[in-house]
């Protein structure tokens, strides 16, 4: 069965209640949405919004001081494009809330994409399901679920992730991401 890997997708219970009552959470989201602009579309990798603080095999532990917030918060961020179709990129952040309530995985997929179809993932080839997008950017669609244990275990122990964007109901682009330095870089997150 084609279980979502979105077990829980975060603020689905509207914006009020994201900016009222999880302030922390909503700081996180900004940032990791301002990483994703920044580091995603139209922009260079050298104007990337937030400092390089380390690098974990293809990921980069970005960190930045979104407005508002009291603290540095970091992300776990790789950019990448399909192999066969160098137009079509993606922007995959991991990151774990200012309050340490929750882990979160978001994907910035470009403009263009069917929305009703979701974005599919497959760790080394295995089906994990598909999540949902949750809203459009100017730089592209942002998909984004919670990061629960099974989903990071995957990550943490898997070689490649494909991530599967849809331009048609027919017409599945499978972009693999190296997992390479996942692990170690999620668990040097702060």
């Amino acid at each position: 069965m084609n279980m979502p890997f979105s077990m829980r997708s975060p603020g689905l219970s509207g914006p009020a209640r994201i900016g009222m009552a999880r302030p922390r959470l909503a700081r996180a989201l900004a940032f990791g949405a301002a990483l994703a602009l920044a580091a995603g579309f139209g922009a260079a990798p050298a104007l990337a919004q937030g400092a390089v603080k380390a690098t974990h095999g293809d990921w980069q532990i970005r960190c930045d001081t979104p407005p508002g917030a009291r603290s540095e918060q970091c992300a776990l961020v790789q950019n990448v494009a399909a192999e066969d179709r160098p137009n079509v990129a993606l922007t995959i952040i991991a990151l774990k809330t200012a309050d340490g309530r929750a882990r979160l995985l978001r994907v910035l997929a470009p403009l263009g994409v069917l929305l009703p179809s979701g974005l599919g993932l497959k760790i080394d080839n295995a089906d994990v399901g598909r999540a949902g997008f949750v809203r459009c950017l100017p730089s592209g669609c942002v998909a984004e679920v919670v990061l629960e244990d099974t989903l990071l275990n995957q990550l943490s122990s898997g070689q490649t992730a494909t991530f599967i964007i849809f331009q048609t109901p027919e017409e599945g682009i499978g972009v693999p991401v190296s997992l390479n330095g996942f692990k170690d870089g999620f668990t040097a997150l702060p």
